[in-house]
């Protein structure tokens, strides 16, 4: 069991998944993106060039409350 703590409820012991990122081309999993969303000219997000981490993420047995992690991939 992890020692990480709920930031909402303090409960000790989160339990490890992932967000799914179900869309059109996707990976099956999100990543996160560094600096501010900019659209491209059909509408999509700018990505070339950003640093991309993959996303932990931890959930708490007892709130429900999400904790989230960007790691280098």
């Amino acid at each position: 069991m992890n020692q990480i703590k709920c930031t909402q409820c303090g409960t000790i012991g989160l339990e490890p998944g992932f967000i799914e990122d179900a869309g059109q081309g996707a990976y099956g999993y999100a990543r996160w993106i560094a600096g501010p969303l900019e659209r491209g000219i059909f509408g999509g997000a700018k990505r070339l060039g950003r640093p991309r981490l993959r996303i932990d993420s931890f959930r708490c047995p007892h709130c429900g409350h999400l904790e989230l992690f960007a790691q280098p991939e």
